[in-house]
C-alpha cells in the first residue's frame, strides 16, 4: 500500500470531527491530545475518545501528551486500542521512549535534543517514518523562517530516514489555511527535498498537499516512456528525450510509477 502523503489533525475533545476528517480525503487523521485540548480537559477528551474507538472500526493515528507529562503513562495505555494504527509522540528526544507493545510510531522531531538524537530515533524499532515538527523546532532554536532557514535541518531529518531504511519523513504543518498556492509550493519544496507527505491542520489543505506528493501525468508519461524504452533497447544503450537511461533513471520511473499507484 502507499504511505500515506497526508496527515490531517483533529482535536480529541471533538469526536464530532473525527468522521469529518476520515472523509476528507487525507490519507490519515491523527487525533490529537496534546497541543488541540486543553490541560484541564485531557482527561475527558482521552475517555471520549476511548468510547468513540469502542463504537467504531475507523483506524487512526493518536498523538499522545509527551513523557514529561502528567498524562502521558494514561495515554499510553489508551494506544492499546485496536482502533490505533500508529502514535505520534511530541517531542521524541530518546530512542528508548518510542517502544508502544508493537504499535507503529511516527517520532515529532521538534527540539534541539531530538534533533541531535536523529539517527538513535530514526532507528528504534516500531519507527515508521519521521515528522518534522517544524513550528516547535523553529521556537527552541529561535528560527524566524520556515525557507532557507530551516533547509539544512529538513535535510539531515530526509538523510536520516534513509540511513535507517524507513519511509520518507512527514513535513511540518503550514499555518495558511486559505492560501492554496503558498500550500501546494510548501508541499512540492518538500517532495522535492525527499520528504513523503505533510502534516495537515484543515480539510480544505488536504486536495493541495495531496496533489503535490502525487506525481503529475507528465512525470507518469516520462516514467512509462523510460520503462518502455529500457524494455525494447534489452539492455542496450538507449536515450528518452535526448538524455541517457541508465539503472538510476529507471529506478526513479520505477518509484515514479509507485507513487502514482501504477505499473
Amino acid at each position: 500500500m502507499r504511505a500515506p502523503r497526508t496527515y490531517l489533525f483533529v482535536p480529541a475533545d471533538r469526536p464530532e470531527r473525527i468522521a469529518k476528517a476520515l472523509a476528507s480525503g487525507a490519507d490519515a487523521v491523527i487525533v490529537d491530545l496534546e497541543d488541540a485540548v486543553a490541560p484541564t480537559a485531557k482527561d475527558q477528551a482521552r475517555d471520549t475518545l476511548r468510547d468513540w474507538l469502542a463504537r467504531t472500526d475507523a483506524r487512526i493515528v493518536l498523538r499522545l501528551n509527551g513523557v514529561d507529562t502528567p498524562w502521558h503513562e494514561a495515554d499510553r495505555a489508551l494506544c492499546r486500542a485496536p482502533g490505533i494504527a500508529a502514535v505520534m509522540c511530541p517531542k521524541a528526544e530518546r530512542a528508548g521512549d518510542l517502544d508502544f507493545d508493537g504499535k507503529p510510531v511516527l517520532p515529532l522531531v521538534e527540539t534541539a535534543a531530538g534533533f541531535d538524537a536523529l539517527r538513535e530515533i530514526a532507528r528504534a524499532p516500531g519507527v515508521e517514518r519521521l515528522v518534522f515538527g517544524s513550528i516547535d523546532f523553529q521556537l527552541d532554536l529561535g528560527i524566524a523562517g520556515d525557507g532557507d532557514e530551516l533547509l539544512p535541518f529538513r535535510s539531515h531529518i530526509v538523510l536520516a530516514s534513509r540511513l535507517a531504511g524507513i519511509a520518507p519523513p512527514v513535513d511540518g504543518v503550514s499555518t495558511a489555511i486559505d492560501d492554496g498556492a503558498q500550500l501546494h509550493a510548501d508541499a512540492l519544496r518538500a517532495r522535492r527535498l525527499g520528504f513523503g507527505a505533510k502534516l495537515c491542520i484543515h480539510p480544505r489543505q488536504v486536495e493541495a498537499v495531496n496533489r503535490a506528493f502525487t506525481p503529475s501525468d507528465d512525470e507518469v508519461e516520462w516514467a512509462r516512456r523510460v520503462l518502455a524504452a529500457a524494455q525494447a533497447a534489452g539492455g542496450r544503450a538507449v536515450a528518452v528525450d535526448g538524455k541517457m537511461v541508465d539503472r538510476p533513471v529507471i529506478l526513479r520511473a520505477e518509484a515514479l510509477l509507485r507513487q502514482a499507484g501504477g505499473s
